[in-house]
């Protein structure tokens, strides 16, 4: 591999109505690792706000 890499963030809106988070997260894990994606890093920067899912592949 040469080292190089792409990546792709996806936020998740923390909303009252719209289904657990953990839930939310297991579809998009579902949903991306077949393509080749791997979760670096979440990130919460504001608890009320989104969750962000930080993802990598190989370019």
């Amino acid at each position: 591999m040469s080292g190089r890499w792409q990546y792709k963030v996806i936020e998740i809106e923390i909303t009252l109505f719209s289904g657990k988070l953990t839930e939310r997260m297991q579809e998009e894990l579902d949903r991306m690792g077949p393509q080749g994606w791997e979760l670096v890093n979440t990130v919460q920067a504001n608890p009320s706000s989104s969750l962000r899912m930080v993802f990598k592949r190989g370019a």
